[in-house]
């Protein structure tokens, strides 16, 4: 008796609603947004919970003020796009590693009601997080296809992440163009902009949001990240099951004060393949290698030719999280 009594010690009592009786603390931050949906269904569901975590989500205002925070251990995951964690290791040499996808971006290029094309972005501002990394790279791509060069023919302005970025674009007319993704592009559509595309028409595929760590707790905690990345899956699951809609959209109504009607909208193109949540969280390749592709071209980084991608991944944690919850 005495053995099982340790054993029960050591792997965790389990309390009858199936979760660890003592549960790991573990601080997620990310930018508010409809890309949390999982992480909220989690948490409403207690699937974070079940797995023996105790999540604190947090909201970061910019990119530099997440890459900050995370360098200095003032929480253990971030959710953002992946090309801040390059600009991690590149441009500040923090040892982060990228675990886990999430989605394809769902943005889309924004720009106010008098400008009737990309050519009339000349002269002007684009509105931007930080200037220097994912989202902004993209607008710079999408101008430069269409001639336009930053410095010579616009300039761009950092104002925060994107809902501080869209609140920026509505209210004051300098900010004439930006990214912007779910649910702000369908709020700032209700006061008169308008979309342009949506960048993966653009631009092609693109690796948005994912998960990233720092390399040492990563390997200091990895049956805790395990485990963290198998609980955002299967809440994943749960969101992106049709018959689930009225949750997600409740979910959304309840986390971000959305309308619901502009909750169900969000809802309905979170479910797009290709723009939205991506399945299983699944990591894109093909996207990442057009995040390097950016940072190579329009930041000139790595001598104009980037990177093979391994060096800022480990997805072995994603794959133990599988098979821990049993890939579909």
């Amino acid at each position: 008796m005495k053995e099982l009594t340790l054993l029960a010690v050591g792997l965790g009592a389990v309390s009858a609603g199936g979760a660890l009786a003592q549960e790991t603390p573990l601080r997620v931050n990310v930018f508010p947004g409809s890309q949390n949906l999982p992480i909220f269904i989690g948490l409403d569901r207690g699937i974070f919970a079940k797995h023996g975590l105790k999540l604190e989500l947090q909201n970061t205002p910019g990119s530099p003020e997440q890459r900050a925070g995370l360098a200095e251990g003032k929480f253990e995951i971030a959710h953002a796009a992946v090309d801040n964690a390059v600009a991690m290791v590149e441009t500040a040499g923090r040892d982060t590693i990228i675990v886990m996808g999430g989605d394809a971006s769902m943005n889309e290029f924004m720009v106010r009601p008098e400008i009737a094309g990309i050519a009339d972005i000349k002269g002007k501002v684009v509105a931007v997080d930080a200037p220097n990394t994912a989202y902004a790279l993209v607008a710079k791509k999408i101008l430069k296809n269409n001639g336009l060069l930053e410095g010579r023919d616009y300039t761009v302005r950092p104002v925060g992440g994107t809902l501080a970025r869209s609140q920026a674009m509505a209210t004051n007319p300098e900010l004439v163009a930006g990214i912007v993704n779910l649910p702000f592009s369908i709020i700032i559509q209700e006061k008169g902009l308008k979309s342009l595309g949506r960048t993966r028409d653009l631009i092609g595929p693109y690796q948005a949001t994912g998960g990233f760590v720092m390399r040492p707790w990563a390997q200091a905690n990895a049956e805790v990240l395990e485990r963290y990345i198998a609980a955002y899956v299967e809440s994943l699951r749960i969101a992106m099951d049709p018959a689930n809609k009225g949750e997600a959209v409740a979910a959304l109504v309840k986390r971000l004060k959305l309308d619901p009607k502009v909750a169900e909208q969000t809802v309905e193109q979170l479910m797009i393949p290709g723009f939205g949540l991506a399945p299983e969280a699944r990591f894109d390749m093909q996207g990442f290698q057009t995040v390097l592709a950016l940072r190579a071209e329009i930041e000139g980084q790595w001598g104009g030719k980037p990177p093979a991608p391994d060096k800022y991944l480990d997805l072995g944690y994603y794959d133990r999280a599988m098979k821990r919850l049993g890939a579909k």
